[in-house]
């Protein structure tokens, strides 16, 4: 017979504990890769900081963040890391939103529910690169 999990307050705080050290601790990795693989291909380039060059066009955007990714191109690399960084409190909070909800906790529900709508706002309805 099947047993029906409780969610409790502690399980709720344990789990979010844990999915914060794995998203940042993923990001880290996924950093230090980018810049193995950059640092292999670009590490005796001469640095020129005369002159301010922004990211490159295919870097303003997650899709393009993604395909460099996948070409194995150090900075794509580095920036899906940071992009998984930003990824992570969001991914949090969304978490905690579902784990209220279990707990049937309205209240909590629609604190976090405003909280992840600014979140996302701010990310994706800003016309920035997400």
């Amino acid at each position: 017979m099947p047993v029906k999990q409780v969610w409790t307050d502690h399980k709720i705080e344990e789990m979010v504990g844990n999915l914060l050290r794995a998203g940042v601790t993923l990001s880290a990795f996924v950093v230090s890769v980018g810049a193995l693989i950059y640092l292999a291909r670009h590490g005796r380039s001469p640095a020129d900081y005369s002159v301010f060059r922004g990211e490159p066009e295919d870097l303003r955007s997650l899709s393009g963040i993604i395909r460099d990714a996948m070409h194995f191109h150090g900075r794509g690399i580095i920036q899906l890391g940071l992009v998984l960084l930003i990824a992570t409190p969001v991914a949090r909070v969304a978490f905690a939103l579902w784990g209220f909800a279990a707990e049937k906790d309205r209240m909590y529900v629609a604190f976090t529910a405003i909280v992840l709508a600014v979140l996302l706002y701010s990310l994706l309805g800003t016309g920035s690169a997400f």
